[in-house]
């Protein structure tokens, strides 16, 4: 599409003209006069009059149209993507504007920039990551020998520095720090030039100015060591080297990009497992009556598809002509096939059972409710902000300060120090540069969350990003799928109830036999339960199934019937007792069939998907943790009301859709409540995206994991109560960590400054302000590790 078919509208009045015009459905300052793609996102087109008003009010919660009127200046110089540009289009999740056709780093804050669309850019790994993986490795492999050459002496290991001699081991870490440093450490330098030159300082600008400082004095120590007073020198006389400090900066920083960069490519990773579920092509039914098998882009609104079994249903659409049952798990996360006869709606993506039918569709591309699903998922992945915007936060405070205190603290020593002044002003100005390097505060988030996260495996709950910890500690609201996070997700044959003159086994044979043959979830559920019970089952003959009501054939030479109340009326029976029988176990949330034998009922066979035997104990649990539980199901209200009483549940939401547990999370939100969210299908993915906090159940579809921050490993509610206890626990830790850190730089800055040098007469030397940032990092590690023993 060329750019003068698109521009931005931005709530302004499209002119009145005769053509029909088009517009995205999430940009919708996107105006062509012909259908297409969308430019910036890649979905279809749709007519204006349709695509205005669905922007607004399915997505302006999660992604504002940036429009050219509403751009600032500054907004505008950061968006470097050309008018009508088709490719793949980068940009910061922190800061939206930033949006370029390269991938790179947001000159904002520094971080890697992510692709924009869902609908494209999202094949392969991310280059950056694999990038960062690589120069991490080799800095590892330097960065250990350069480690024991340095420090083996401060652990009373004289060999191997006296072996080399101090002169050779100063040229040994000089060769085994510069790629490091160099090549290693690169982007961080770009980064932090970056952030020099727009004056948006972050934590790059303290990790490059560390980096910088401390290799730039070391080189110069090496290279010209004789320039250096009396000042610089050790007590055996040799000047002190930093390499191992910078090198070991470089690395740490690089574990904690890599750590951040896996973390936010599991967003790509649910967009295509959501994609992957649609079908690639459809039966399309020519005018002429042939068929043909096409590309499902080929599909328009209108046309007519055959669906065999076993198929994916391609598009949203209506059946025109023939039945059968759909399993509408990923959209409903109920377990049941739904029968579907002409006149009702199919869904994209679902799958079809053992029938065949003819359907038109209705919604194609962009408008399928998968495609909404992923939209849905997608935007509110995108919507987060990551931790590390408190480091960045402290870390932009805290290098105007450092730069100032270290030019007044060469200043004054330059102008009011002891001979040689000048030395000591160095002296004093690198110290404080290196004690400010922000090591610790790098491994403040990073090193608890890694340790969490062993810990967290060992107790079964999987934590996808440190986020996910963060916001879990202040959740006060919990909303819990029903089916397969309450109860099992399979029924369950769980009562045979014989009429007079008959028995259990009886019953169930009859109700097993006839149902031997199908496939439906209920009838395998009494097959089970047969075999279970050691009951021999038997042939049957004309089966017959009669959709809505149940099943008919006959069994030992006698006619046998087994369905709901609609089958006992078609066949003019009573049910007498057994009806409210029936009626008192489907307000207990079962699914009641009646048996009916040679015309007279023989007893009712119930089914249920039973309630998981941790489920109670685990919502008693969280309930003294402070939260208040919300059931949002699919299913209908009786049944959602027998199993929230049982369970002390607070509140219930029934009957609701895809789409409506995620608009039930953001009104929550907008109450001020902090919202997590437990499901396990397909159906959940855009409401786990949306929820503060999404929590998968590991028995449950890959889509739902990958959208969660949180994953359950055996799918038990239990999990929820260790995942609070160990999230409360790591931020806590957390804290702790970031105090570490700050107290040291805090304090060791106006020391390494010479304050108390007109008191007490001590500067710290460049080498002291090192060992200072090693400890501080140190007590960060060691307060990480004892997320281990933590009890949970």
């Amino acid at each position: 599409m060329s750019s003068k078919n698109h521009t931005a509208n931005s709530g302004t009045s499209v002119p009145s003209t005769t053509a029909t015009q088009y517009t995205c459905p999430m940009h919708p300052e996107v105006i062509s006069d012909e259908p297409g793609d969308c430019p910036k996102c890649g979905m279809h087109l749709v007519p204006l009059e349709e695509g205005g008003s669905k922007v607004h009010s399915d997505h302006a919660c999660h992604q504002q149209p940036r429009s050219e009127e509403k751009s600032s200046d500054d907004d505008r110089k950061y968006n470097t993507v050309p008018s009508g540009y088709e490719g793949t289009v980068y940009t910061c999740p922190m800061h939206p504007q930033v949006r370029q056709a390269k991938p790179g780093a947001c000159p904002l804050c520094g971080m890697g920039l992510e692709v924009e669309s869902t609908a494209m850019g999202n094949e392969g790994p991310n280059p950056e990551l694999v990038d960062f993986t690589r120069r991490f490795w080799v800095a590892v492999v330097l960065s250990i020998p350069l480690l024991i050459l340095t420090m083996a002496p401060f652990v009373g290991i004289m060999a191997v520095r006296d072996f080399f001699g101090e002169r050779i081991s100063q040229w040994i870490e000089l060769v085994l720090a510069t790629p490091v440093i160099l090549w290693s450490g690169w982007p961080f330098f770009i980064r932090g030039f970056n952030s020099f030159r727009t004056m948006n300082l972050n934590m790059f600008s303290l990790i490059s100015m560390g980096i910088s400082a401390a290799y730039v004095f070391s080189i110069v120590a090496v290279l010209a060591p004789g320039i250096f007073p009396n000042g610089f020198r050790g007590a055996d006389g040799h000047v002190g080297v930093y390499f191992e400090a910078a090198a070991i900066i470089v690395t740490l920083v690089l574990l904690g990009q890599v750590m951040e960069l896996r973390a936010r490519e599991g967003t790509g990773k649910a967009i295509r497992a959501l994609l992957d579920m649609a079908a690639k092509t459809a039966l399309l039914i020519r005018p002429d009556g042939t068929e043909a098998e096409v590309p499902l882009e080929d599909i328009r609104v209108g046309d007519h598809l055959r669906v065999r079994p076993g198929d994916k249903v391609p598009v949203d659409g209506v059946v025109v002509e023939g039945r059968s049952s759909i399993d509408e798990s990923m959209i409903s996360g109920e377990p049941l096939p739904v029968e579907k006869a002409a006149g009702e709606k199919v869904t994209g993506a679902t799958i079809n059972g053992t029938g065949s039918f003819v359907m038109e569709a209705t919604r194609v591309g962009a408008d399928t409710m998968l495609s909404q699903i992923v939209e849905m998922v997608a935007n509110a992945q995108r919507s987060r902000a990551p931790i590390q915007k408190f480091a960045d936060m402290v870390a932009g405070r805290f290098v105007p300060a450092v730069i100032g205190i270290a030019v007044l603290s060469f200043i004054a020593w330059a102008l009011w120090g002891p001979v040689p002044a000048l030395s000591y002003a160095l002296v004093s100005a690198v110290a404080v540069l290196i004690i400010a390097c922000p090591c610790a505060l790098g491994l403040a988030t990073p090193m608890s969350i890694m340790t969490a996260t062993g810990r967290g495996a060992q107790l079964g709950v999987l934590i996808k990003n440190a986020e996910a910890l963060e916001r879990f500690a202040k959740v006060d609201t919990l909303i819990v799928d029903k089916t397969g996070t309450l109860t099992e997700g399979k029924p369950k044959l769980v009562a045979v109830l014989p009429e007079s003159g008959h028995d259990e086994t009886e019953v169930l044979r009859l109700a097993g036999t006839l149902e031997k043959g199908s496939e439906h979830p209920l009838a395998e559920a009494i097959v089970t339960g047969a075999e279970a019970r050691n009951v021999t089952l038997g042939k049957a003959d004309d089966f017959e199934a009669i959709t809505g009501k149940g099943v008919k054939g006959v069994v030992d030479g006698k006619p046998v019937a087994l369905g709901n109340a609609k089958m006992l009326e078609e066949l003019g029976l009573d049910g007498g007792h057994l009806v409210d029988v029936a009626n008192t176990r489907r307000d207990e949330g079962e699914t009641v069939m009646f048996v009916v034998l040679d015309g007279t009922v023989a007893g009712l066979v119930s089914v249920a998907d039973p309630v998981k035997e941790t489920t109670p104990a685990a919502l008693r649990a969280l309930h003294k943790l402070g939260f208040r539980i919300i059931m949002a199901t699919g299913d209908n209200e009786r049944t959602a009301k027998a199993v929230a009483a049982k369970l002390g549940i607070d509140e219930i939401r029934a009957d609701v859709l895809p789409e409506d547990k995620a608009r039930i999370i953001s009104e929550l939100q907008s109450q001020g409540k902090k919202v997590a969210m437990a499901g396990d299908g397909v159906n959940d993915a855009p409401a786990l995206a949306q929820a503060d906090v999404g929590i998968a159940m590991g028995t449950g579809a890959d889509v739902a994991i990958e959208s969660a921050g949180f994953t359950l490993v055996k799918g038990n509610l239990d999990g929820i109560v260790r995942a609070r206890k160990l999230s409360v626990a790591t931020m806590r830790n957390i804290k702790q960590n970031l105090f570490f850190a700050l107290v040291y730089n805090g304090a060791g800055v106006p020391i390494a400054a010479g304050v108390l040098y007109p008191f007490t007469g001590m500067l710290i030397s460049p080498m002291f302000a090192a060992f200072a940032m090693s400890a501080s990092s140190l007590s960060v590690v060691m307060n990480a590790l004892r997320l281990r023993h933590e009890k949970i």
